[in-house]
């Protein structure tokens, strides 16, 4: 346990140096392309880190005990209707740890993305909530259930590099879900990340 989340403080840092290098390094002005347009279909994968905390009806687990969290990678595919809009089909999550076994709440969200101002977006959406082992951590008869019932997402984000069809930025997120489990009971999760979006156009 302490080694889990010995892990978890050296990967957080890990994050929060990488973005503030390339907070740095985005500084300068030569490194954002104002002549591009954003056209036709988007990609974006993502990686960060933040907090998680689950609440269990069974009481096995509660919002009490919030988590340290991981997200890699989560993924978005879209379409931009023009210049400032998309519609997006975004695959957030995180993994957290459950009675000893790492599983991973994430969901299949459709959503909108909307630029505010040429480097700002703002993106949101409600879909699918997914609970489901990590694909690393799964056992046979044990931690194999798959849970699924509703999400709301909701994220934002600035430019800080862009040239041609890519464009890195600096994002955080916020997801909140319900996945109904066997026996009438179910799972919440609040999930709140930090992280470097990658994005192609």
């Amino acid at each position: 346990m302490k080694t889990i989340k010995t892990q978890i403080r050296l990967k957080m840092t890990f994050m929060a140096l990488i973005l503030m290098s390339t907070l740095s390094f985005a500084q300068n002005n030569s490194t954002f392309d104002t002549t591009s347009k954003r056209d036709g279909f988007v990609f974006e994968f993502s990686l960060g880190g933040g907090v998680i905390s689950i609440e269990d009806s069974e009481g096995l687990q509660t919002f009490d005990k919030s988590q340290g969290a991981i997200s890699f990678p989560e993924l978005k595919f879209g379409y931009m209707l023009n210049d400032k809009l998309a519609l997006t089909l975004s695959m957030p999550g995180n993994i957290y740890e459950f009675q000893d076994y790492d599983r991973h709440f994430g969901g299949f969200i459709p959503s909108v993305q909307y630029w505010v101002k040429d480097r700002w977006w703002i993106h949101g959406g409600v879909g699918l909530a997914i609970d489901s082992p990590a694909l690393y951590d799964i056992k046979d008869n044990v931690n194999d259930d798959w849970n699924f019932g509703c999400a709301v997402m909701a994220s934002t984000g600035y430019e800080i590099y862009k040239k041609n069809n890519f464009a890195l930025n600096v994002q955080s997120k916020l997801m909140m879900g319900r996945a109904f489990l066997e026996g009438d009971a179910h799972r919440d999760a609040v999930t709140f990340n930090i992280g470097l979006g990658f994005s192609w156009f």
